[in-house]
């Protein structure tokens, strides 16, 4: 009978456990510790689950059931987060104090130049923003969905849309939606390692728990962001969204989350760039006032040379060439659903996956069913096809191939199911109970061959059972060899029947049973994968398999398809293997066969430790611990809840053609990033190295504060095209890592050279053009400018620059500014604000000649740069 809901209860929203525990007049006791009836009256809610409108009603007052609520655009905030940077703010405070010594002019000039690089900034920054809340957008269709009951039918939601007092229906691959009690169950079993850190799965039924029990004796719950490995569940929910025990977590651990190797590597670019900058700033800025310069003068010239040496635009150029990476993604079927994960793709070199799906056409069919001798069974076919349309746990692809098969019949419909014993990964088996008028109860197991086998006692000859003693067992592994061999997936069925029927069956009544034959199955490799195969090796990516078929099937595909298959390792050789020993052998083994799911996440963990920058790719329940410990975990849009949601990435179709054009495009975001790196640590390093190094010597500053800013905001503008640059071939060929050590060479390399050509150029106006103070500024500022520009066209490609074409937003912007560094200084009204003077043609034209002569040494070291890289 339906509990009725309690009007004055059913609007409420309920409290959170910590408000709860305090307010002992509403709730006396958590929700754990009460009866199951009491619960459900307590949320308003029944056993046939709540009507649409009501849930309707709910997610309305308690919000979306989702963990973290993603950030919306705030365009205040992130323009007031321009200002906050600290060499804004120095110099902002530095403009102060000039204007208040009476340098107005020039401070009013520095605040605008500061306000036009900020607003460059936001623009950045914003388009990034907008760009990630759209990709958020894209997310949503790979979703998590739930079963619940509402209105007394089973239907499917987005998990999103669950709300306290929802009915819940869980079986095997389910990811458990929120926080709630279990009303019945039948051999549940949740992975709460996200929670507990416990490895094996933990047993759950249905009952009362102590008030002051943990979460890891709270046996009669289940928990948001935990997956269920087996059996089925009814649950109530209580707690949704950041109410649940995984917010609570999940807040703690955000503040704690381990940086990638891209992070790490931004981070420690950004320590190099600031130990020189300080060096330079404070020496620059102490020598001047030894040598009696202005104080205002010196403190804004060393801080404008600090920002000339910032790559302040890093940030924000990161995240429009991980966002456009993303998008580029998601045009060509992949998902990305954690940015850092574009980088890592880019970087592996090494994918591990299973077979079913990625390597063979995963539609897998039933080719024929065959007794304990292997000769064709309609009996064997019958037992199959009872087994695959009355178990209730999670449907997969061997069961589907049975019921298309045939057509239920009326030997079918004889039956009557009485129970079932659901399956799991260490049993490998799935039992169904069943009655016939007439005959005893009878159970009918369906599973892997060797635990199948480990059951039986006996073996079916044509109508009479004979012991399965060891020749009968030694006939069987022949055949089932033999079936591997020819690339034929085997399981097995076998029977036990029941003189006295029981209440209800558990996993010690799979004893004694007798082996009725076996189902052969196929599921031929996939049209073209040796084509996709051969792109990954020529992109420097390797391939193993990790699978739980038997070594002969595996062994098989992989010589069909091309991959080694000289090094194999099984799950019992794995067994007794230690963890040094694995790490030692895993990088020479090709193939993983007969693999348990909890051995997967050991082989992983072992090829990352040797080196390798690892993929890997699965769709089922027992993939996710491994996707979890891989650099990039990859699943696909239909894969189980629980395997989508462990993923970095998700394929919208499974195929590794997807996968590929995936990892070009990591590889392509990353190099448009370096590609700015290595401007910032060439052109803008030298130049400012120089300057440094001529403020000590010239009897005068070699450019104003506001010429320095002038010139870096004028830099700034086609650097923020590089994210939508090409990139070479090359680039895409091999896998790529943040390198601060390549980084430090490449300013060894390319630093000098700026700084030579600067001071030839210093040589050239004061020795044989021998200008005046302001015409060296000028004629300083225009070609430093120049040469970053130059720097910028050369540096982003390892081909020769007329070779490769860079995109059309950086080949106009860059053209454009430079035209306005060869023209700013005849136009008087911005000329006279920033200190500029016209140039003399035959000047102009000396300055034009030594930026081709350095453009053209430039193209030469960089051969030999790259050629010795």
């Amino acid at each position: 009978m339906p509990i009725e809901i309690d009007e004055t209860t059913k609007h409420a929203p309920l409290k959170s456990r910590a408000s709860a525990s305090r307010d002992t007049t509403m709730s006396p006791s958590p929700f754990w510790s009460k009866a199951q009836d009491v619960l459900v009256h307590d949320l308003g809610s029944r056993i046939t689950g709540l009507s649409p409108e009501e849930a309707t009603s709910r997610l309305k007052n308690y919000g979306p059931n989702t963990v973290i609520a993603m950030a919306h655009t705030n365009a205040l905030h992130i323009l007031l987060r321009q200002f906050l940077n600290p060499l804004v703010l120095i110099l902002i405070f530095a403009a102060t104090v000039s204007s208040l010594v009476g340098e107005m002019h020039d401070a009013i000039i520095i605040s605008l130049i500061v306000l036009a690089s900020c607003l460059l900034g936001f623009s950045q920054e914003y388009g990034a923003t907008k760009a990630l809340e759209a990709l958020e957008a894209l997310k949503k269709s790979i979703s998590p969905i739930a079963t619940v009951v509402r209105g007394g039918i089973k239907i499917l939601v987005p998990a999103s849309t669950i709300v306290p007092g929802d009915i819940i229906k869980l079986a095997a691959g389910s990811l458990v939606p929120a926080d709630g009690m279990i009303l019945s169950s039948r051999d549940l079993s949740v992975s709460e390692a996200t929670l507990t850190g416990e490895t094996f799965p933990v047993g759950k039924m249905a009952g009362v728990c102590p008030p002051e029990a943990p979460i890891a004796a709270r046996s009669n719950c289940v928990f948001t962001g935990t997956s269920v490995r087996s059996g089925t569940a009814t649950v109530i929910a209580v707690e949704t969204g950041g109410r649940t025990e995984y917010a609570t977590i999940a807040g703690a651990i955000a503040k704690q989350i381990p940086e990638t190797d891209f992070s790490r590597g931004i981070r420690r670019f950004g320590y190099l760039m600031t130990r020189i900058m300080l060096v330079i700033v404070i020496t620059v800025f102490v020598a001047n006032l030894l040598l009696h310069r202005p104080l205002i003068d010196s403190l804004l010239f060393s801080l404008a040379l600090a920002v000339g040496l910032t790559p302040e635009l890093l940030p924000a150029i990161i995240s429009m060439t991980l966002a456009r990476g993303a998008r580029a993604m998601a045009a060509g079927g992949v998902i990305v659903r954690r940015l850092d994960a574009i980088e890592n793709l880019g970087s592996m070199n090494l994918l591990c996956t299973d077979k079913t799906g990625t390597l063979t056409e995963g539609i897998i069919k039933l080719d024929d069913c065959v007794d304990a001798g292997g000769m064709h069974s309609q009996q064997v076919h019958l037992l199959a096809v009872l087994n695959a349309s009355l178990q209730a746990g999670l449907k997969n692809p061997l069961d589907d191939a049975i019921l298309t098969s045939c057509e239920i019949g009326a030997d079918l419909k004889a039956f009557v199911k009485k129970d079932e014993i659901p399956y799991d990964f260490m049993r490998k088996r799935l039992s169904v109970i069943v009655n016939s008028a007439g005959q005893d109860t009878m159970m009918v197991c369906k599973g892997a061959v060797a635990n199948i086998l480990s059951v039986c006692t006996s073996v079916r000859t044509g109508n009479t059972a004979e012991p399965l003693d060891e020749a009968s067992r030694a006939a069987v592994d022949t055949l089932y060899r033999k079936w591997g061999e020819d690339g034929i997936r085997v399981i097995a069925i076998a029977t036990r029947r029941f003189a006295q029927d029981k209440e209800a069956y558990n996993v010690g009544d799979e004893r004694e049973l007798c082996l009725e034959g076996f189902l052969l199955f196929l599921d031929p490799p996939k049209a073209g994968i040796k084509d996709a195969l051969i792109g990954l090796k020529h992109r420097g990516i390797g391939i193993k398999i990790i699978s739980g078929d038997n070594r002969y099937i595996v062994k098989h595909l992989a010589d069909t398809i091309g991959l080694r298959t000289k090094n194999v390792l099984t799950g019992g050789e794995l067994a007794s293997t230690s963890s040094d020993a694995l790490f030692a052998r895993a990088p020479k083994t090709d193939l993983f066969v007969e693999i348990d799911p909890n051995q997967k996440e050991l082989i992983i963990k072992a090829l990352r430790r040797s080196g390798h920058v690892v993929g890997y790719m699965g769709d089922g329940i027992n993939d996710a611990p491994a996707l979890h410990e891989a650099d990039v975990g990859i699943s696909v849009d239909g894969a189980v809840d629980v395997a989508r949601e462990a993923a970095d990435l998700v394929l919208l179709r499974q195929d590794l053609n997807v996968l590929i054009r995936g990892v070009d495009d990591g590889r392509r975001t990353f190099a448009n990033t370096m590609k700015y790196v290595s401007i910032a640590t060439s052109a803008n390093f030298g130049n400012m190295i120089s300057m440094a190094i001529a403020s000590l010597f010239l009897p005068f500053l070699p450019l104003l504060a506001k010429q320095i800013l002038l010139n870096n905001l004028l830099a700034d503008i086609p650097s923020m095209a590089i994210a939508t640059d090409r990139v070479d071939r090359q680039q895409v060929q091999r896998p790529r890592r943040w390198d601060i050590r390549g980084i430090q060479r490449f300013m060894i390399f390319f630093g000098p050279v700026s700084s030579l050509f600067d001071f030839v150029t210093f040589g050239f106006l004061l020795f044989v053009v021998n200008v005046t103070t302001s015409q060296f500024r000028t004629a300083w500022f225009v070609e430093s400018l120049i040469t970053q520009l130059v720097t910028m066209l050369l540096v982003r490609t390892t081909m020769a620059a007329w070779k490769d074409r860079p995109g059309a937003l950086l080949l106009w912007s860059t053209a454009f500014i430079t035209l306005v560094a060869l023209l700013l200084p005849y136009f008087p009204p911005v000329a006279g604000i920033f200190d500029f003077t016209p140039l003399p043609i035959p000047l102009m034209g000396g300055l034009i000649a030594i930026s081709a002569i350095y453009a053209a040494t430039l193209e030469l070291v960089k051969r030999f740069y790259f050629r010795q890289g």
